[in-house]
């Protein structure tokens, strides 16, 4: 098993690069203005890129270059790299029938299309489906390699929601425009009178993704997605309402003021615990640091603080999970490259981001987080000399566990000689496009816990475990029980329909009689 490995990615090496090679040759040589010069750089520099097309289409590279063709091409005529809000119509973000927003069980980010808000309309359609793009574009480079759960939103829609045209290029989109990022289509309270539109649209997803088609109804939606992220006519418990603006995209959040110093050994416990129990309510972070055989930059207040919090955080440090991968960003490199692997043990509530600065200059840099009230991350807010490196404590907080939902977000951005007691004003001036952000999201690691553990587990364990099963049941009931529901409501429609064409044959016989009983009177 240890050799199938460096094998495996030895063949894949070389596929990458003859796809790259006949790329040039086959496509390129045909006319340099066929796609976009900025296309064209990521695909000969992004082996990620190349990877994601190559396991769409199971290696074979031949159907790998046919779907580059097509998406490059794609690119270019719909203006991909220069979509943004200001080249959108504005009543198209004003009407929410399509955003980002929440997670499904898996972690993927929900995409909601609310049908009953889109309306078939040829003038339009053009601008629609630059408006999906904008948003797909938008996710991937927030989160590359990130899949997406398309949610179709069926509640109160009908006929004139339908549009095979807008529905065929929203599949395409993920057959061939932007490969490996469907996790799954779930399509929600259908009703039955679309279903042989739908049966059109499973023979267009091709046998790679026909298994992400997922039909739901109400109940069954719940298999998805967690309540906490579906709307009440869903049965879910989510408040958010759209509006715009501003996009509602975004869920990392900042702490209300950026940490501080570490608290130093010669303070007393009792302002340790104090200055702990305040940035819980003020930011739900703490600050930490764990340097490196590098030189680091933390930003201070105290006079030879640096020291002190060196032997503190070594010691805080120990029992993290250290990151066995790297993201190569601009400014910083990013270790995790994608996840953090957190756990239900003592020794695995804690994980390590260490950031190294790449630059020739003094780099900025601070952490959000979709859930701050579960997690402390020392330090949230700092600056990194040239060429050194960081480590930046996460660990869960109380009671709390990590969830796939959970994101973190990691910004950075040249200070450009400006001085680290200016750190918050900088955050303020610094132009968007100047800082990089590099996302990581969370893993569950499974319980470990041993036989003889859970024999042992208080009667208040096992009621409530019962009280899980007993959901669990009411809930295979209510699913049921909506099912036959939909089968009664379908059995009395025909029976409604059969009525009525009874009464119309009724009618016309009794004319027929009538008419037969006029003609046969005597004039």
């Amino acid at each position: 098993m240890a050799q199938s490995e460096p094998n495996d990615e030895q063949d894949l090496a070389k596929k990458i690069e003859e796809t790259r090679q006949r790329f040039k040759n086959e496509l390129l040589q045909e006319s340099t203005e066929k796609y976009d010069q900025r296309d064209v750089e990521r695909l000969l520099n992004d082996d990620a890129l190349v990877e994601g097309y190559l396991q769409w289409r199971q290696q074979v590279v031949d159907d790998a270059l046919k779907m580059i063709d097509d998406s490059l091409q794609w690119r270019k005529e719909f203006g991909v790299n220069d979509l943004s809000e200001s080249t959108i119509p504005r009543w198209m973000f004003e009407t929410g029938a399509v955003f980002l927003h929440g997670y499904d069980k898996e972690g993927n980010k929900l995409f909601w299309f609310k049908v009953k808000l889109h309306i078939k309309d040829a003038k339009t359609a053009l601008d629609k489906k630059k408006y999906v793009a904008f948003w797909l574009e938008r996710y991937a480079k927030k989160e590359p390699g990130m899949p997406l759960t398309v949610v179709f939103d069926m509640a109160e829609s009908g006929i004139s929601n339908i549009d095979m045209d807008f529905v065929k290029y929203v599949v395409n989109c993920f057959k061939v425009y932007y490969p490996k990022f469907l996790s799954k289509m779930v399509i929600v309270d259908m009703p039955w009178i679309m279903n042989a539109a739908w049966k059109i649209v499973k023979s267009w997803l091709g046998p790679e993704a026909i298994s992400k088609l997922k039909f739901a109804s109400k109940a069954e939606v719940l298999n998805y997605i967690d309540p906490e992220y579906l709307p009440p006519h869903m049965g879910g418990t989510d408040p958010f309402k759209y509006s715009y603006p501003p996009l509602p995209d975004d869920d990392f959040q900042t702490p209300i003021y950026d940490n501080g110093p570490s608290i130093t050994e010669d303070e007393t416990e009792s302002k340790e615990a104090e200055q702990e129990s305040k940035d819980t309510l003020e930011s739900s972070f703490s600050s930490d640091v764990v340097p490196k055989s590098k030189k680091v930059t933390i930003q201070e207040d105290l006079p030879r603080a640096e020291d002190k919090d060196r032997g503190e955080s070594s010691v805080r440090a120990n029992g993290a999970r250290k990151p066995l991968t790297t993201f190569k960003g601009p400014l910083m490199d990013v270790s995790p490259a994608e996840e953090l692997s957190f756990g239900s043990g003592e020794t695995e509530r804690k994980c390590l981001i260490v950031l190294t600065n790449v630059t020739k200059n003094v780099v900025a840099f601070k952490v959000r987080t979709t859930a701050p009230e579960k997690y402390r991350v020392k330090p949230s807010s700092s600056s990194c000399e040239p060429g050194a490196s960081v480590d930046i404590v996460v660990s869960l907080h109380g009671g709390f566990q990590a969830s796939p939902q959970d994101r973190f977000l990691v910004m950075a951005a040249e200070m450009d000689g400006a001085g680290s007691q200016e750190l918050a004003q900088f955050w303020k001036e610094v132009p968007k496009n100047k800082i990089m952000e590099h996302r990581l999201r969370c893993q569950c690691l499974s319980s470990s816990k041993p036989a003889s553990e859970l024999l042992k587990e208080s009667p208040v364990d096992t009621q409530s475990s019962r009280q899980l099963d007993l959901s669990s049941s009411l809930m295979r009931v209510m699913t049921c029980n909506h099912r036959l529901e939909q089968k009664l409501d379908t059995c009395l429609w025909v029976q409604n329909v059969l009525i009525g064409l009874v009464l119309v044959l009724v009618v016309l016989n009794l004319q027929c009689l009538y008419l037969l009983g006029t003609a046969q009177r005597p004039s």
